[in-house]
């Protein structure tokens, strides 16, 4: 039975690629995403090592829960572990971006999560986005690591590569992405003149259950 390939998904990826670069979220070919349609399931991601400029929809590369290639003629990303992974055990998700940004790449450097010290954070990602175990990229250790990491979360840091943001689509994961490099900044240039006050868990749960039921436009 042949499998239903849905030409949006394929330009959302290579859209997306471009808004990662424009938005200063990656470099060169670094990085990757996917995007999973949630009534096939299957998963629509990056081509392995081309320019982010260069990708069109044809080069975008289909693949199952179990990944294998159903569509497309280019090598999928080394990071496909990593992406396919995280689908699996998210259920609630459907885009995974695994960026390399300047500020939020300082703290996995360091191997420090970066907590809720804005409202916007504490909205969109939580308490903190924590930081994962290091291994090497492309390895199915690094997609377990990550894993356990992100939890029920929104975002998670890579020790010495950079960090990985999610959603429910691509435009919720764009905006996790935008703000944990945004509180990243802020964070490094708070610590550099002082102590930064992280917000309380018991706030941050107001917000979120704000956010969810309160903010934005209804019917």
């Amino acid at each position: 039975m042949p499998f239903l390939i849905r030409e949006e998904f394929k330009h959302a990826v290579a859209d997306g690629g471009r808004a990662l670069v424009a938005r200063g979220l990656t470099v060169g070919t670094w990085g990757n995403l996917s995007i999973r349609d949630p009534a096939t399931g299957l998963v629509y991601i990056k081509p392995s090592g081309m320019p982010y400029e260069t990708i069109e929809p044809e080069d975008i590369v289909v693949l199952d829960a179990a990944g294998r290639v159903v569509s497309g003629t280019r090598k999928p990303s080394v990071e496909f572990h990593l992406h396919l992974s995280i689908l699996n055990a998210r259920p609630d998700l459907a885009a995974v971006l695994h960026t390399h940004p300047l500020y939020s790449s300082v703290f996995g450097v360091l191997g420090e999560e970066i907590p809720a010290i804005s409202e916007d954070f504490a909205q969109l990602i939580g308490e903190k986005a924590p930081c994962s175990v290091y291994a090497l990229p492309g390895t199915e250790e690094l997609a377990r690591n990550v894993v356990a990491a992100l939890g029920a979360g929104k975002a998670v840091l890579l020790p010495n590569h950079g960090a990985v943001c999610v959603g429910k689509n691509i435009d919720e994961a764009m905006n996790v992405a935008a703000v944990l490099e945004k509180t990243a900044h802020i964070y490094l240039l708070a610590r550099s003149i002082g102590t930064p006050r992280v917000i309380d868990p018991r706030d941050i749960a107001l917000m979120q259950e704000f956010m969810r039921n309160d903010y934005g436009q209804r019917g």
